[in-house]
């Protein structure tokens, strides 16, 4: 037991200093702006450090652990920990919060409430990286799921209502099934509900509840990632959100959804998965040939990258379901690439938009002259997308192959289509990773414009996209640093299917 309670103020700090800004002098926004930047430097530093000085990355138990009790009537504790699953996330989460509230430095309305709902938002996705009791879990996501809804209906574009609408309806459907779920396995075999992780992991159900629980905490985590066909809430909510929405929605919500699946899904129900994971096998690579056929038909620019987001989810969901030390480590560290490819994408293309005020590709064209920076930014993070080597993408995409390929469970024809058809899926994200830029910056439509009216990207974009790009570039050449944290949390997951 850790007698100082570190994961408990990393959880609590924000939203608790969040809520102070609006006491702060009504001074203009530039006071806000740097009190929350201020704030969450010191949460990053404050986590970075936890982690360097209290985790062993070679143990595979939970650490750091914080147990209070809180809600005596029904045994519910406030119960936190950590593992080398969920250092990543947590990590991943800091720094990508701390980059989107810089990003959100031209937000004047409101910007009050706007920073607050950030911080907000960056609590309840710590907490649920790091809650040891079912309802706890529950309450950090939905805790998330209100600042979204709010940053979606009064920071939106035009049609900022009906996405915000369609967000909140589609993923508190799925909290229903989350609720149900936890609910069911907190009160199962015992008149006392059990809500802890620990004696949920080891306890046995019988098949068919054991299915019918698999399939609950499945729909709310299908929503969350996105799983087709529970994705469409996801291209309408990016059209509509500013960009430092949608790199927190893109880097981290997404991601909530995965590693619930791992969590929950792998580790407290491992008979049903098994029987589940060839079947999630063949969503994963209709999901990846589905998005990537589909991205291609957008016209808006933020649409076409939301749904390259859906088809990298689908190499994530097949890592999942391959059952192998490879295949779940590659869908980890895909976890963590794509948060940094996604959130830079919708970067670049929402201040590419603040200064040519045009949203659709087919009326952009012959912008790379006068913004060169931006050109070579988003070039950049569109090969990062297209899984290049030397960068995370191809390092990720290339061990949840292995994964498949290495795997016990599956015969070989199977093995073999699935990887063909991955190979396909992979044929086709150069095309529409490619035409992005080249549609943006290639061509004449506005290289006769009046050139005072494009300005290249300021400090503040190269500053955010070198901090984006560099992550990305390291793990393509060193991904031991990521999978290092994990493997043998990874091991321990996996031998509940093999011994069990």
């Amino acid at each position: 037991m850790n007698y100082f309670p570190w994961l408990t103020i990393i959880v609590v700090f924000p939203i608790f200093a969040g809520s102070l800004i609006f006491f702060l002098p009504h001074k203009g926004n530039r006071v806000i702006r740097w009190y929350t930047i201020c704030i969450c430097i010191l949460e990053l530093l404050l986590t970075t450090y936890a982690f360097c000085y209290h985790f062993q990355s070679d143990d595979p138990l939970i650490q750091l652990v914080e147990d209070y009790k809180w809600i005596d009537f029904f045994d519910f504790h406030w119960r936190l920990g950590i593992d080398g699953l969920s250092i990543g996330p947590i990590l991943l989460t800091g720094f990508i919060t701390t980059l989107a509230t810089l990003a959100a430095w031209p937000v004047t309305r409101d910007s009050r409430l706007f920073h607050f709902l950030m911080l907000a938002m960056y609590s309840g996705q710590i907490g649920s990286f790091s809650s040891r009791d079912l309802l706890l879990f529950f309450i950090m996501w939905e805790l998330e799921l209100i600042p979204v809804y709010l940053l979606l209906a009064m920071w939106g574009g035009k049609k900022r209502l009906y996405s915000a609408t369609k967000f909140i309806l589609y993923t508190a459907g799925g909290s229903v099934f989350l609720l149900m779920g936890v609910l069911g396995v907190a009160l199962y075999g015992s008149n006392e509900p059990t809500l802890n992780f620990e004696t949920s992991v080891n306890q046995s159900y019988p098949v068919v509840l054991e299915i019918i629980f698999y399939i609950g905490f499945f729909i709310a985590f299908a929503v969350k990632s996105p799983i087709i066909p529970l994705h469409t809430w996801l291209p309408d909510t990016h059209g509509e959100a500013h960009y430092s929405t949608c790199m927190l929605l893109a880097g981290i919500l997404l991601k909530m959804g995965a590693y619930g699946l791992i969590r929950i899904n792998m580790e407290l129900l491992p008979h049903a998965h098994s029987i589940f994971s060839p079947w999630l096998m063949i969503i994963g690579t209709i999901q990846i040939i589905y998005a990537a056929s589909t991205s291609l038909g957008q016209r808006n620019l933020k649409k076409r990258i939301a749904y390259s987001s859906v088809s990298h989810m689908g190499f994530i969901i097949i890592g999942i379901s391959s059952l192998t030390d490879t295949g779940l480590n590659g869908a980890l560290l895909q976890i963590i690439s794509h948060g940094f490819i996604g959130a830079a994408l919708f970067f670049l293309a929402g201040t590419t938009y603040d200064r040519i005020r045009l949203v659709y590709l087919d009326e952009m064209g012959g912008i790379a002259i006068p913004m060169p920076k931006m050109f070579t930014m988003f070039s950049s993070f569109s090969m990062a997308s297209l899984a290049l080597p030397g960068m995370s993408g191809f390092v990720a995409e290339l061990i949840v192959f292995f994964g498949i390929i290495t795997g016990q469970k599956y015969l070989l024809i199977p093995k073999l289509l699935i990887t063909f058809v991955m190979a396909i899926g992979i044929i086709l994200t150069p095309i529409y990773s490619l035409s992005m830029p080249r549609q943006m910056f290639y061509g004449y439509k506005l290289f006769n414009a009046p050139k005072d009216s494009f300005f290249d990207s300021g400090p503040r974009e190269l500053f955010l996209s070198i901090s984006i790009f560099l992550p990305v570039i390291g793990i393509g050449i060193y991904p031991d640093f990521v999978l290092s944290l994990a493997v043998d949390k990874v091991e321990v997951i996996l031998s509940n299917f093999f011994y069990r």
